[in-house]
């Protein structure tokens, strides 16, 4: 029974890393601009594939044994897929998003999913519908933990997570960019009289927001094989798990991302049929109790 209980726990927290590191890419773009971006799963598709092109250009094949090259190559494919996937978020922020900014109206949810069913097309266009196998840069074997099993694949998710989370919140917190973006949060009209180019910040929160989406698409291809239609899933749960968390809370958002994956492995190991049935319903239960989510605070509304 130990060991099962270590099973979930390690599965849970490689997979919701990926839920949480998404998440926290929905939050900044609320925060800040008061949109979402309901492409992200597109994104994270279209972000797996140019991790594989990138592994083309240097030469190395997606199936290559692990080996120093092969490592170095994924570090430049998650680097890759990072920068074209936040230049994407530019556009579709000049695209989708800029032209209904401060107006009445949810205009910008049907241009985002427009925009992810531009990018998903552009990339069946180029790569085509099948998906790709790729190796990980550790190899495939399951590293045992007394009876439980790890993929270094999962481990590497689990441990690049916190790494970009940890990042991600002292630049939040700490850093002049941080405190610009949380000063657009709070109050843009009085962001604007202090100086702050509102519109800049907008633009490099959707630029940073679709390379996290991009770099998770990379992270995922060697478990679930790049696919265009592989964020569907992944973009659905991450914003789950944001509004578990609370959208409004990137905090809160990181929490509600693992919680959400170690609920969905917890249910999954028991009765797979049950996983998505406990797991909306939960979301259902949190927003009648908790509309702001768990960790999410009230929004007081100006008139």
């Amino acid at each position: 029974m130990a060991s099962a209980y270590l099973q979930i726990i390690l599965s849970g927290l490689s997979v919701g890393g990926v839920y949480a590191l998404v998440a926290f890419s929905f939050s900044i773009t609320f925060t800040t601009t008061k949109t979402l971006n309901f492409s992200q799963g597109e994104v994270v598709g279209f972000g797996a594939f140019v991790g594989v092109a990138v592994l083309s250009l240097l030469g190395i094949s997606a199936l290559a044994a692990p080996g120093i090259t092969e490592g170095l190559g994924y570090l430049a494919a998650l680097v890759g897929a990072g920068a074209v996937m936040g230049a994407v978020g530019v556009l579709l922020f000049l695209l989708a998003v800029r032209p209904f900014t401060g107006k009445p109206g949810m205009n910008w949810v049907m241009s985002t999913i427009g925009f992810g069913i531009i990018l998903q097309s552009l990339g069946l266009a180029i790569w085509g519908p099948a998906p790709v196998m790729v190796a990980s840069p550790f190899g495939s074997d399951v590293i045992r933990i007394g009876d439980a099993g790890i993929r270094p694949q999962e481990i590497l998710i689990f441990v690049c997570v916190i790494g970009l989370v940890v990042v991600l919140d002292l630049v939040y917190r700490r850093t002049t960019f941080g405190k610009v973006m949380r000063a657009v949060a709070f109050d843009p009209d009085a962001a604007s009289l202090m100086g702050i180019d509102i519109r800049k910040v907008m633009v490099l929160t959707f630029a940073f927001s679709c390379a996290l989406a991009g770099v998770s698409g990379v992270l995922l291809a060697p478990i679930a094989s790049a696919s265009l239609f592989m964020g569907m899933g992944v973009a659905l749960k991450s914003f789950s798990g944001a509004m578990i968390g609370g959208l409004n809370n990137p905090r809160g958002c990181i929490y509600g991302g693992f919680m959400l994956g170690l609920l969905e492995t917890s249910v999954a190991f028991w009765q797979a049929q049950w996983r998505e049935i406990v797991v909306f319903l939960l979301i259902i239960l949190v927003l009648a109790f908790r509309p702001n989510g768990l960790f999410g605070g009230t929004v007081a509304e100006k008139v």
